[in-house]
């Protein structure tokens, strides 16, 4: 069996709810066939992460090493690693296990975040008890299926935010069929509508930004969208009712926005939630039989 390199892997870690985090080390689980170690050179930092750590989303396990935006090179592989050779440079996304099988009903369908054996890469145990530490660290094994070669063309130090936060709007977009000629709408533009943004317009769709914040019109237009609408100016979210196929809601909206949201959409339009807001939604019937308005979410993007 390969040994890893890194056996005490030192990192920073939340140790009780809030935003602090301190030096603290932990002994890795043993390196699996499968698996790769992975030098850690970058990682971004994701809104996920201080939900963890502040224990917003129930169920934090704590030291917590969180980040789930990681880049760096293989020092190390498993024995039956074939596509991946150390140096590589890879990626590491919010998920590091997934059971991959033909009979899973899950993983069969390019859907394996939902795997009922997944891990994800922090707050969460591997089926050996182990538990699961991210990117603020020195160092990270994870399965080499979840390692992703960075292309040449790509500064790494850009690369991390596309681990998340990229792959979390691209993986819908091309799931839904987003296409050219299609009119799509992005709500929050900040880590994940900026690229929501980028990704939208390079599938030739027309790109519709919505922000609280006029002075990010400028900033959207360079980024590619071709309208931008303030959504407190009444006259400007009008002009695009009834107008949108799609439309990704990266931010943490009111619940209530929802109903007001469903009057952008066209016909057969699909409204998809990227984020978790708080507290429940409320609609009427009608409002769905009227409009034919779809409401889906989307969790992270899988391997394919």
């Amino acid at each position: 069996m390969v040994q890893g390199k890194i056996n005490e892997i030192r990192g920073w870690a939340a140790m009780e709810p809030g935003i602090k985090v301190e030096p603290w080390s932990y002994t890795p689980r043993p390196l699996g066939e499968n698996d790769v170690e992975i030098k850690i050179e970058y990682s971004g930092i994701c809104g996920s992460d201080l939900h963890t750590i502040k224990q917003e989303w129930s169920g934090t396990s704590y030291p917590a090493i969180v980040g789930h935006e990681i880049v760096g090179k293989i020092i190390t592989k498993g024995e039956k690693v074939a596509h991946l050779e150390e140096g590589d440079l890879v990626g590491v996304g919010a998920q590091v296990y997934g059971c991959l099988q033909g009979d899973c009903n899950a993983c069969s369908r390019d859907l394996d975040p939902h795997c009922p054996k997944s891990v994800f890469t922090y707050n969460a145990k591997y089926a050996d008890g182990h538990q699961a530490h991210g990117g603020y660290a020195e160092a990270v094994r994870v399965n080499a299926n979840y390692a992703f070669k960075i292309p040449a063309g790509i500064d790494p130090v850009y690369a991390p935010p596309l681990m998340c936060a990229g792959v979390t709007v691209f993986a819908p977009m091309l799931r839904k069929g987003v296409k050219k000629g299609d009119r799509v709408g992005i709500v929050g533009i900040g880590g994940l509508g900026h690229l929501a943004i980028q990704y939208a317009r390079a599938l030739g769709a027309e790109v519709v930004a919505f922000s609280h914040s006029p002075n990010k019109r400028e900033e959207c237009m360079k980024l590619g969208a071709t309208t931008f609408v303030d959504v407190s100016n009444k006259d400007e979210v009008d002009a695009v009712r009834r107008s949108l196929n799609y439309l990704f809601i990266t931010s943490n909206s009111h619940s209530n926005q929802y109903n007001d949201y469903i009057t952008w959409m066209t016909f057969e339009g699909q409204i998809v939630l990227l984020s978790l807001p708080k507290g429940q939604m409320s609609f009427s019937p009608r409002e769905f039989i009227i409009s034919e308005v779809a409401i889906t979410g989307s969790l992270i993007g899988g391997v394919n």
